[in-house]
């Protein structure tokens, strides 16, 4: 599959209106996201304004999936904040730049199909995780910095007016879809609140009290680290885990997108656009990120349905980067904690609530596991991770109890064993239990015709089973194995020892 891009990426017909629109509505959005992540890691807000920018371009221009929108994303930097409270910044562009090169590998080794490994449980607890990791850091929000770096929570006037404005701010973010969704409630959130403090004149938290945003064009800048296998054992983690979850947001974002525009995008064509937006943050300043589901939505509930938008989207950000920063240093802080609440309140899955006394109690189990893990380590990557192992677990112990054995002596004395159920490491043990080499008659078939052979602890179990009835000078046949059992026994022919019983009559529908 090729990676460069062609024709058929884009649309045959551009309705240019729409793809004006939506990347000036994508634009206000993803402004108020990305300087709330990067006030949330630690990081200069421009920090955040470049990562929208860098991620929004390179993806757009060269991803795998036109409509779907990139930037700088909470679900990256938040694993990162432990990094970068321990190293400082340039450790963080180094990570995000190795994180970068692991997403290409990626994608080149065509390994992007592997999300669709994710059970729904563990996507419900990471993203109920990840909610409430988000809804928390606006609560800090809350506090205040002294001259000494000693920090408190605002008391008074200070706090009723900061409460109040992001009440209105949720307020506006929840109704004003009711009325219209041609703007984005979040960005009329944002000017309302904006409007009302600038013209009552009322003192709170801005923007400029966190930090000044007011740059240039990003330049290219080498991460001042130790280049040193002593560096590389601290980021490599660090990256590893940015990669994933990385992966995981964006290629389960473009799986909702292709539902969406019933198209067909490219996980690893996404994946290498991923990996290439990462590298060029960090070297370029930005703190990385990922697709971005609300501006995604946004993006094609705006009707675009091409690359053009992002492309507007992040170029508009750049013009913001280099000639609004006076504007953007009055927003009151408050209108973006409504925001960010009102995205937290949106990213938890409350479905998972609402059919919890339909769902097994496995996947109850391993959903409330994953976001305990998430909001405890904030490592989201450990908890997808953790909930897939948990998953695979659950699913080898049913299926280890299903193996089934149907016994039946023919008029030739031959005792057959018909198995139904696969043959895996975790059903070798219930397997084995159900032979009599004592009692048995000197020749038993075992057939597989419900049943498949599926791992190297199958095999070996065959082959110790083979080996208990020739200790009794009794033979063991297999029967109607499918074509990659016989070819999975082949190729351990050297170390294990059965006997396979042609059947003429049997024929195997071919793997595809």
């Amino acid at each position: 599959m090729k990676n460069t891009i062609t024709l058929s990426d884009f649309p045959k017909k551009i309705n240019y209106k729409n793809e004006l629109l939506a990347g000036f509505t994508v634009a206000m959005t993803m402004i108020p996201e990305s300087l709330s992540f990067a006030i949330l890691a630690g990081l200069s807000p421009l920090t955040g304004l470049y990562a929208a920018f860098m991620m929004g371009l390179v993806t757009a221009v060269f991803g795998g999936r036109p409509g779907m929108v990139s930037g700088g994303a909470g679900a990256t930097i938040v694993v990162l904040i432990a990094l970068i409270q321990s190293h400082g910044i340039e450790y963080l562009f180094a990570t995000v730049a190795l994180a970068g090169i692991l997403q290409m590998l990626v994608g080149i080794f065509k390994l992007g199909k592997f999300v669709r490994l994710i059970p729904q449980p563990v996507m419900y607890g990471f993203l109920n995780g990840l909610a409430i990791i988000i809804f928390m850091a606006q609560i800090e929000q809350f506090k205040i910095t002294d001259s000494t770096g000693a920090t408190s929570w605002l008391q008074g006037t200070s706090l009723y007016i900061m409460g109040a404005l992001t009440a209105l701010t949720i307020a506006i973010v929840y109704f004003f879809p009711k009325l219209t969704k041609a703007v984005p409630a979040s960005l009329i959130a944002i000017m309302v609140v904006f409007a009302i403090v600038l013209g009552f004149h009322i003192n709170t938290k801005t923007v400029a009290d966190i930090a000044h945003i007011s740059g240039s064009l990003p330049v290219f800048h080498i991460p001042q680290v130790p280049f040193s296998l002593e560096t590389l054992q601290i980021i490599f983690p660090y990256a590893m885990i940015m990669a994933g979850v990385g992966l995981i947001e964006s290629l389960l974002t473009l799986s909702m997108v292709d539902e969406i525009t019933n198209s067909k995008g490219n996980t690893n064509k996404e994946s290498i656009a991923q990996g290439l937006a990462n590298v060029t943050n960090g070297f370029f300043g930005g703190m990385g990120g990922c697709a971005m589901v609300a501006q995604t939505l946004v993006n094609l509930n705006a009707g675009s349905r091409a690359r053009l938008s992002g492309i507007i989207a992040s170029l508009m950000i750049l013009m913001i980067i280099l000639f609004g920063a006076p504007v953007i240093e009055k927003i009151p802080m408050a209108a973006l904690v409504g925001v960010m609440m009102m995205v937290a309140i949106s990213t938890f899955q409350w479905v998972s609530i609402r059919i919890v006394n339909k769902m097994p109690k496995s996947d109850i189990f391993i959903g409330i596991t994953v976001a305990l893990i998430t909001v405890i380590l904030h490592n989201l990557a450990l908890a997808v991770l953790i909930g897939v192992i948990i998953s695979a677990l659950v699913f080898a112990w049913d299926n280890a109890k299903r193996i089934r054995a149907k016994k039946h002596t023919d008029e030739h004395g031959i005792k057959h064993y018909e198995i139904s159920g696969p043959l895996f490491f975790g059903s070798v043990t219930a397997f084995a239990d159900k032979f009599d080499p004592m009692n048995d008659p000197e020749e038993i078939v075992v057939d597989f015709k419900e049943s498949r052979i599926v791992d190297m602890s199958a095999i070996d179990a065959l082959d110790k089973l083979s080996k208990r009835y020739k200790q009794m000078n009794k033979t063991v046949y297999l029967r109607h194995l499918s074509e990659d059992c016989r070819k999975m026994l082949k190729n351990a022919e050297a170390v294990v020892e059965v006997n396979i019983q042609e059947d003429p009559t049997y024929k195997v529908m071919p793997e595809r």
